[in-house]
């Protein structure tokens, strides 16, 4: 599966983690994948949301206020075996990113607040090389689940690769996560939502 994703889909793997310790929680649920897949406006995903009127700040500023900062009690499972079954090494994404891209790479295509890096919190960054090991902190079953049918979007589609846009269709159709609770709130409907990727799909084809 790991070798399906995209630079950018792996990115926002990546990035989703990064948001999470920005926001100080000790867990990654949908709502960071939401949040990361803002951080890349220029992803089929990023272009979708924005285009509804979903922005970054606003969902953060909701996040916030839902759940607040510095969340605890999230489950002891760490990121590599949480993410192991489904074939996603959070290092491994961001060496072979680089490898590809170049050093820096993913922090040029995900233009986070500094807090990602040099910016990070000693709490939260644990020490290591640039490239190296964030520290684990736990998907949620729903995140996961997110990534699992991020496949199987891509998979209805005929694609051989998994993108932004099929993270986004997996976040819309596991449905019950913070993140589809929150872009319905905005009062967009998960149809909609799911019309207006394959419309950007459809644009891109042609």
């Amino acid at each position: 599966m790991f070798e399906r994703f995209t630079a950018a889909a792996r990115g926002a793997v990546v990035e989703a983690q990064v948001q999470a310790r920005q926001l100080q929680h000790d867990y990654i649920g949908t709502e960071h994948i939401l949040l990361a897949l803002l951080a890349a406006p220029e992803t089929v995903a990023g272009k979708v949301l924005r285009g509804l009127g979903v922005e970054s700040e606003a969902v953060r500023a909701e996040l916030v206020e839902i759940v607040g900062r510095g969340v605890m009690g999230a489950p002891a499972e760490p990121d590599a075996s949480a993410l192991d079954a489904i074939g996603i090494d959070l290092d491994a994404v961001r060496r072979r990113v680089e490898e590809s891209f170049g050093p820096g790479a993913l922090d040029r295509s995900f233009s986070s607040p500094p807090c990602g890096r040099r910016g990070m919190s000693r709490r939260g960054r644990r020490g290591g090389p640039r490239t190296g090991s964030f520290g684990h902190i736990p998907f949620t079953p729903r995140a996961k689940k997110v990534l699992e049918l991020s496949l199987r979007e891509a998979l209805q589609l005929g694609h051989r690769y998994i993108g932004t846009e099929h993270v986004l269709l997996g976040l819309l159709r596991e449905g019950q996560g913070l993140a589809a609770q929150i872009l319905v709130r905005r009062g967009l409907s998960i149809e909609s939502i799911r019309a207006q990727v394959h419309e950007e799909l459809g644009k891109s084809q042609d």
